[in-house]
């Protein structure tokens, strides 16, 4: 199960987390993910989704 967004293929991140004195760490982002009730296809199905894709108008919600 990964947290990847089953619309646009958002996923986690990589970068450097950066202290004060400039020292660097790896780390990571997830996105944000929600379970919703969507139609897809004409039947409703339980996908993972960012909220930015719910926001956008990407996901036609089921309720």
């Amino acid at each position: 199960m990964a947290r990847k967004c089953e619309v646009c293929g958002k996923g986690k991140t990589y970068g450097n987390k950066i202290s004060f004195s400039n020292r660097k760490n790896r780390r990571g982002w997830s996105p944000n993910i929600k379970s919703v009730r969507a139609i897809v296809d004409g039947s409703t199905r339980r996908i993972k989704v960012c909220t930015r894709c719910i926001r956008s108008g990407y996901v036609e919600r089921a309720l």
